[in-house]
């Protein structure tokens, strides 16, 4: 018997090798994950409500409309989840400061001011950042119900001239905007 491919140079054969083994490793993970009972989904949504959802598949996203007039009826409460040194460089009049990072150590210091708000808005900086999803996760896992992620926060809120405020060294705040609930 002939081999049909006959490859004098190991690099030509390595050519042909090297996209069938990938194509036989693909095609065996898609199989084996089919059969799996928790199975992956090869085609997912990957659109902003899909990935700031609470575990039950509802959207967390309150849009920067929606947070502005929220805002203006002095009828929310924004929780900055990035670092303290972020959040003194410039946050959301009224923003409560709740570092993700330091959660275990902060939340109990603010809980009291939690107890009662009809609208708890989370945000951090950038479409990609996750530290305001997981706190708003957290907050709904400690009980709070009306709990809301500002995609891109920061950035959208400073974008649209919507009141700011900057912490400076003796604690004191400056801001931007008169109204709101700073």
């Amino acid at each position: 018997m002939s081999n049909p491919i006959k490859l004098s140079n190991p690099f030509k054969q390595a050519l042909w090798q090297i996209p069938a083994i990938t194509l036989m490793a693909c095609l065996m993970a898609l199989t084996i994950n089919q059969l799996r009972s928790d199975r992956i989904p090869v085609v997912g949504d990957w659109s902003v409500d899909a990935r700031f959802s609470d575990s039950a598949g509802d959207s967390l996203v309150i849009s920067l409309q929606q947070a502005g007039a929220l805002f203006d009826q002095k009828a929310v409460l924004f929780l900055d989840a990035r670092p303290v040194s972020i959040y003194e460089e410039g946050h959301i009049q009224g923003a409560i400061s709740l570092p993700w990072q330091d959660i275990d150590s902060h939340f109990m210091e603010i809980a009291n001011q939690l107890e009662g708000q009809k609208n708890i808005v989370t945000y951090c900086d950038g479409e990609s950042c996750e530290l305001s999803h997981e706190l708003a996760l957290f907050l709904k896992e400690m009980g709070f119900d009306n709990v809301h992620v500002l995609v891109n926060g920061w950035s959208a809120w400073l974008a649209a001239g919507l009141p700011t405020r900057t912490s400076n060294v003796k604690g004191t705040e400056e801001g931007n905007g008169s109204n709101g609930n700073g």
